[in-house]
């Protein structure tokens, strides 16, 4: 038995053996149980190849599975999959981490977290294939998300359909299916890989790399439609920005790509003003900062009081100003929308730019090319910004939204030069000073790779 699907079926009928329910469930029933149990293994399969520190978590309250039925798996049902989790405790395939709770006094809890054994990891790691490669991502499921910030913490909230929400869902899963047919990787070293899983491990604002995730959802934020929508979930945005240039998409390496002075330009389109010829974000501070400015304008822009503090990810240390120095610098700069700063449009502009993006990711899709988003910069083949297809398609976009065209001075896009990480990057074998390269090199080179490579070979195998 080495096939996932074969796991399935043996496991879920082991369950049902413990079970006297099992035997008197009506077809509709069978099937829920089905799913269950296999939805479970899916996330423990997920969970193997990422790090085994790496949890598996499910929510254990009856209302969990009845509540906004919007946003919930139809499939799902709170008795069978309690069933199937309980079942895979009985066989010793699953052990509980940390028990979850719910406090109705402060209203809030935590997810119930759970381990495969030693005795299903060992299964898992039997099995043909890798969950990225084998498992078809579902395109079907709930992707247009809205969000409303309740005491501090944020919440999905229920809303009534209409014919945007609708073509949102539709072009998402057009990106989806387009994404699901290409195989979007991680060049690195086996080394590497725990390393950087640990590392994110560590970090509350990332999740370890599950090279499944390919299914983007949009997300809006304040219960508005008008506010966010950005593009979210998708693994690669998990990455660490000095490992994004390891990236590959169908095994070629690729560049990451940034919409330069985005939020300027819709700015002063948006309140008729005249951006001018000079940089936004340069003109400030000189070019050598203009990544702390450009930082500072949008988090300007995306407050709703004057930030008398910074904010924790801008670093100031390269350049001789306060925070209150810079703030006032930004301000001077951008006189004619100094009253626009502070009043909370970074929600809005957002929202904006994930329309533009929107439109970017879909022209290429029909082109069967994956523009992979990280907010307002893509990560894509080079020779689509090289050559000027996607700057082509920026311009198309925002001429689409605002109804303006962008001046042909201004650069829109720009590459994203990331920090080298490693000296081997080329990973070239070494010449042995006669003009030729040692086969036990090349064979080394391989085997430092080996799990890119096998996921490739899987991958190829499969088309």
């Amino acid at each position: 038995m080495n096939s996932f699907d074969e796991l399935c079926k043996k496991l879920t009928q082991d369950i049902a053996n413990t079970m006297v329910q099992g035997r008197s469930w009506n077809e509709g029933e069978q099937l829920r149980f089905d799913y269950a149990v296999r939805h479970l293994l899916i996330d423990l399969w997920k969970k193997h190849h990422t790090h085994q520190d790496n949890h598996s978590s499910m929510q254990k309250n009856k209302n969990f599975y009845s509540a906004l039925k919007q946003y919930r798996d139809p499939q799902l049902i709170y008795r069978m999959t309690i069933y199937a989790f309980d079942g895979l405790q009985k066989l010793d395939l699953i052990y509980i981490t940390k028990d979850g709770y719910y406090d109705r006094i402060k209203m809030e809890g935590s997810l119930i977290r759970y381990k495969a054994t030693p005795r299903l990891s060992e299964m898992l790691e039997e099995l043909d294939g890798h969950p990225a490669i084998t498992l078809k991502p579902n395109i079907d499921i709930q992707t247009i998300l809205l969000r409303y910030k309740v005491d501090g913490r944020r919440q999905i909230v229920p809303y009534e359909e209409d014919k945007d929400t609708e073509q949102w869902r539709i072009n998402l899963r057009n990106i989806n299916h387009c994404f699901s047919k290409h195989i979007l990787d991680l060049e690195i070293k086996d080394t590497e890989v725990g390393e950087l899983q640990e590392r994110l491990l560590l970090d509350n604002d990332k999740q370890p790399i599950d090279l499944t995730h390919k299914v983007l959802v949009r997300i809006f934020t304040n219960k508005s439609f008008k506010e966010g929508g950005r593009f979210y979930r998708g693994w690669w945005q998990n990455v660490p920005k000095e490992y994004r240039q390891f990236i590959t998409i169908d095994t070629k390496r690729v560049t990451e790509y940034d919409f330069s002075q985005m939020n300027p330009n819709m700015i002063y389109d948006r309140y008729n003003h005249d951006l001018g010829s000079e940089d936004a974000y340069s003109r400030v501070a000189g070019p050598e900062h203009r990544d702390v400015v450009k930082q500072a304008f949008n988090a300007m822009f995306q407050a709703t009081t004057p930030l008398d503090r910074k904010p924790d990810d801008i670093d100031l240390s390269g350049i001789e100003m306060s925070w209150q120095e810079l703030k006032e610098e930004i301000l001077k700069a951008h006189k004619p929308i100094k009253d626009l700063f502070f009043t909370g449009l970074g929600n809005k502009l957002q929202f904006e730019d994930s329309c533009i993006a929107e439109s970017v990711i879909l022209q290429f899709v029909n082109s069967d090319a994956p523009a992979l988003p990280i907010h307002d910069s893509f990560i894509m083949h080079h020779g689509y910004g090289d050559k000027g297809g996607l700057e082509e398609a920026m311009r198309r976009a925002y001429f689409e939204r605002f109804n303006s065209s962008l001046s042909e001075k201004r650069d829109l896009v720009e590459k994203v030069d990331h920090k080298k990480i490693r000296l081997d990057d080329e990973k070239k074998p070494v010449n042995n000073g006669n003009g030729t390269i040692q086969v036990d090199d090349i064979f080394n080179a391989d085997s430092d790779y080996s799990q890119w490579r096998d996921r490739d070979d899987m991958w190829m195998s499969r088309k």
